[in-house]
C-alpha cells in the first residue's frame, strides 16, 4: 500500500523514477523496490520527499495532509506558475525545484 500510494504522489509530482529516487537521496532500483512494496522509505528519506511537495501524511495512511487544491481554486498568478510547470520539459521542472527548493540540493564534493 504504501508504495503504490508513493508511485502515485511521483506521478501527481510528474517526476519520473530517476529524479524522485534522488530527491530521496536513494537509487532508482531502491525506488523500484518501494514502489513494488519489496522495502519502505526511511524517515530520512521521507522527510526528504516531503521538502520537494510529497504528501507523506498520503504516502503513510492514504489520508491527505490537505486537499489538492483545484486549478479554479488557485489565485491567477499560482495558477499560471502551476500551469506553466506542467507544461515544461524534465530540464525546466528540475530547475524550477532547484529555484523554488534551494535548501533540498545536496552540495557536491
Amino acid at each position: 500500500m504504501i508504495g503504490e500510494r508513493l508511485k502515485a504522489e511521483r506521478e501527481r509530482l510528474e517526476l519520473t523514477q530517476p529524479t524522485f529516487a534522488e530527491m530521496a537521496g536513494a537509487k532508482k532500483r531502491t525506488l523500484i523496490d518501494w514502489e513494488k512494496g519489496v522495502s519502505s522509505p526511511t524517515a530520512v528519506q521521507l522527510a526528504a520527499l516531503a521538502k520537494v511537495g510529497v504528501d507523506v501524511l498520503f504516502v503513510l495512511t492514504g489520508q491527505r495532509s490537505q486537499p489538492v487544491p483545484a486549478t479554479a481554486e488557485l489565485r491567477p498568478d499560482q495558477a499560471a506558475l502551476l500551469d506553466n510547470y506542467e507544461h515544461s520539459d524534465e530540464v525546466a521542472r528540475q530547475a524550477a525545484q532547484r529555484l523554488l527548493h534551494p535548501s533540498s540540493q545536496r552540495k557536491k564534493a
